[in-house]
């Protein structure tokens, strides 16, 4: 078995509602070093063999909208 993690985070162009709200929280907290904060997602896969192109091939058509988002895999183990 192969795992394999997918962080999915909107493009950096965009803006990102979310990681704003957290940033300004953190810096109401007194968090004041926190200059910028991007919420995104990971999606952990068991797979019975690693084939990079079929994990590519899901992305682009489930896991992530590349219209608006990148995606970065990892493999863990």
């Amino acid at each position: 078995m192969v795992t394999v993690r997918v962080n999915v985070n909107l493009k950096p162009s965009l803006l990102d509602s979310a990681g704003r709200t957290v940033t300004k929280s953190l810096v109401d907290l007194n968090f004041s070093e926190v200059s910028d904060a991007r919420i995104g997602k990971t999606i952990t896969l068991q797979l019975e063999k690693y084939d990079e192109a079929r994990i590519k091939a899901m992305c682009d058509k489930l896991l992530a909208n590349p219209v608006i988002e990148d995606y970065s895999i990892e493999v863990i183990s």
